[in-house]
């Protein structure tokens, strides 16, 4: 009989039940929820920087990266109310508070975080009540590192192959985008002079993205040919090059304009490609039945 990839496993018990998948393909849309996940993780990177550089005394930065973060919150809010079709149901995730739940403690965070970030930025640009816009900084700081990550804790709380078993290293993947979409966004608009911490975040984050990219799809084996596969290993290997090659731009930049903007611009389509890239290859697990049957297999005869 004619074997697969996997040669431990015949081709016949990749099938379902009359061909159909065994479970349900996710169905966020595009661009919707692929730019809501990077504008999330842009606002929380974004909203610690400002943290840090109104701490070390870059005023310019701390300005720039405040309202970044609160621009990130906010269209990136419009976007998932507008995903979800009707404004009455992001309410209605907001009628009580689950700890367990990673879609409850993120609509609190979301809620939270864009309201701290838009009185942050709103005192930061009118210079009205200072000291309630320090504060608000301080706990959009607070906010942040949830905000850059819960959305990888939600996609690997759900029953897609790709995305459940990557539960270790997905909030690294995101985490690492993130960084490196607020260095890049902060690089493209604050002037050179000021930006160097920008430029060493997005270099950081450029590589930790990388780093754990890689790390996940050698770990998962069998259930990581999607990221390698089709359009998302497609969106996936683009992602990697441009976040490297963002990333080794921004560490040579300097205070040259052309370079620096190469170098953002590089970087922010990397993470949307990520975003994309990880999007997709969720889909492509939950269509092809043998990522959730071998596996499940697998634990089976190792009784686990």
């Amino acid at each position: 009989m004619p074997k697969r990839r996997d040669e431990t496993v015949p081709e016949a018990e990749f099938r379902s039940y009359y061909g159909r998948p065994v479970i349900k393909r996710p169905v966020w849309h595009e661009p919707h929820m692929p730019v809501y996940l990077y504008l999330g993780g842009m606002s929380g990177a974004a909203s610690m920087m400002a943290a840090v550089a109104r701490v070390t005394g870059h005023d310019r930065l701390a300005l720039t990266a405040r309202v970044a973060a609160a621009a990130g919150a906010g269209v990136g809010s419009v976007l998932l109310i507008t995903e979800l079709g009707r404004p009455e149901r992001f309410l209605n995730m907001l009628r009580l508070f689950k700890p367990t739940s990673p879609m409850s403690v993120g609509s609190w965070t979301l809620a939270a975080h864009g309201g701290l970030t838009a009185i942050g930025a709103a005192c930061a640009v009118t210079g009205v009540l200072p000291a309630v816009g320090r504060a608000a900084t301080a706990g959009g700081a607070v906010t942040g590192p949830v905000m850059a990550t819960y959305t990888a804790v939600l996609l690997a709380d759900t029953a897609v192959p790709a995305w459940h078993e990557a539960l270790r290293e997905l909030p690294f993947l995101f985490a690492g985008s993130a960084l490196a979409s607020a260095g890049a966004a902060l690089m493209l608009t604050t002037p050179r002079a000021e930006s160097g911490p920008a430029r060493i975040a997005a270099v950081a984050g450029a590589a930790a993205e990388t780093a754990a990219g890689m790390l996940m799809e050698r770990r998962l084996g069998l259930v990581g040919e999607p990221y390698r596969l089709g359009r998302a290993g497609r969106l996936m290997k683009a992602s990697r090059a441009l976040a490297l090659g963002g990333g080794l731009l921004a560490a040579v930049a300097g205070r040259s304009r052309a370079l620096t903007a190469l170098s953002g611009l590089a970087i922010t389509a990397g993470a949307l490609c990520t975003r994309f890239g990880v999007l997709e290859a969720g889909r492509a697990s939950a269509a092809d039945p043998k990522y959730t049957v071998v596996p499940q297999r697998r634990r089976v005869a190792a009784g686990v």
